[in-house]
């Protein structure tokens, strides 16, 4: 379960980076990479927080 959790945090801080980038960002083509790379970021976390609900009610 720690492995679930460490992967969680670090896609999580990923996801927040990636989205600062973006709105930091001058280029539009950058900006729209990095807002697309928050949202799988953050599509990938809420997918390991299933996984470990799933594990923690089975």
């Amino acid at each position: 379960m720690k492995d679930y959790q460490a992967s969680l945090e670090k896609l999580r801080s990923d996801a927040a980076e990636a989205a600062l980038i973006r709105d930091l960002a001058t280029d539009m083509a950058k900006r729209e990479m990095f807002d697309r790379l928050a949202k799988h970021l953050d599509q990938l976390a809420d997918d390991v927080e299933q996984a470990m609900n799933a594990q923690k009610a089975g």
